[in-house]
Order: structure tokens, then C-alpha cells, then sequence
């Protein structure tokens, strides 16, 4: 499970970092050990399922491992990770 605090705070503390980069996702990782990190590009992510944080740069998706492979949620309560996808600048 994720909270909606916990995404703010993930959002919060990818944006201080500036690029969503490997380094990001290890300063991610260490800040919450339990969760997953997944880094690309928001062109990546299918259209079915919105983003669940949207910011200026990038946008939150959620990861469910509640079956045997890993997939997309929007659901929260079933949520084991966040994929940060960047957005290109337009």
C-alpha cells in the first residue's frame, strides 16, 4: 500500500533532484528500502491507465504485485512501487 502522502513526498523529493536519473532512483531507494523504482519515458506508459501524480516534469505511476507478474494500479492499497516516467518538453 501507498498513500497519497507518501507519492507527495516521493514526487517532492524527485523534483529537488532535478533529472530523473539513476541517481534519483537510488536516493529513492534508500529513502523508502521496501518500495520498487522504475525510471522511463511517459511516452512509455500505456493510455488506459492516468498517471495517479502529475508534475511538471514527470508523472507517478503505481505498481501492483499482488499477482505473479508485476503490472499498472490504480489502486493503492494493492501498490508495491512507483514508476516515475519523465515527460518530454513539447
Amino acid at each position: 500500500m501507498i498513500v497519497h502522502e507518501t507519492l507527495e513526498q516521493i514526487a517532492n523529493t524527485a523534483a529537488t533532484m532535478g533529472t530523473l536519473n539513476e541517481a534519483t532512483l537510488e536516493a529513492l531507494k534508500q529513502t523508502w528500502p521496501g518500495m520498487r523504482f522504475t525510471l522511463c519515458s511517459d511516452d512509455d506508459m500505456p493510455a488506459r491507465l492516468p498517471p495517479v501524480l502529475t508534475r511538471e516534469r514527470f508523472n507517478l505511476y503505481l505498481v501492483n504485485g499482488s499477482e505473479h507478474c508485476l503490472s499498472l494500479t490504480d489502486d493503492p492499497l494493492r501498490a508495491i512501487g512507483v514508476v516515475l516516467a519523465w515527460v518530454d518538453e513539447a
